[in-house]
């Protein structure tokens, strides 16, 4: 899977979250019918939220992103439906080109996190199980942390 599909894949996983948790709301705080809604479509969006934020960072790292595009990257996740668009905006600037610049046979690693990098596209079995159990460890803490807007009832 290219940086390109990766990141279209899981911009649009987010749109998708985001609307579902949005439904969720209107059901809960509109229609005041269930707040089933909320409770499952907003575990998903908080799954699919950090899967998103992990992946922008890899990405920034391997496509050699600024720091601006990095930042913004990561912000597009917070309103919703903007990670789509930005999405489309890295692919016009030619910013989601070519393939995984440190993979096998890539570019040699220069930093601490393009080694990070290189060493999980490496092992893209081991990748996705560190990333699952990173996005499973972070959904976790912040269940323990509760909403970030507060607890609401």
């Amino acid at each position: 899977m290219t940086p390109r599909t990766l990141y279209r894949r899981i911009a649009v996983a987010e749109v998708v979250t985001w609307a579902l948790l949005l439904l969720g709301m209107v059901l809960k705080y509109v229609t005041k019918s269930t707040e089933l809604g909320v409770r499952v479509f907003g575990l998903a969006h908080g799954f699919v939220f950090i899967a998103y934020c992990l992946t922008t960072l890899l990405l920034w790292v391997n496509q050699r992103w600024t720091a601006r595009e990095g930042l913004l990257g990561l912000l597009s996740a917070v309103p919703p439906f903007l990670t789509v668009w930005w999405e489309r905006r890295l692919e016009r600037r030619g910013r989601l080109d070519d393939g995984w610049r440190l993979g096998r046979g890539g570019e040699t690693p220069t930093s601490r996190a393009e080694r990070v990098v290189t060493a999980l596209l490496a092992r893209p079995v081991v990748a996705v199980g560190v990333g699952v159990v990173a996005v499973l460890a972070l959904t976790g803490v912040a269940l323990v942390v509760g909403p970030p807007v507060g607890k609401q009832g």
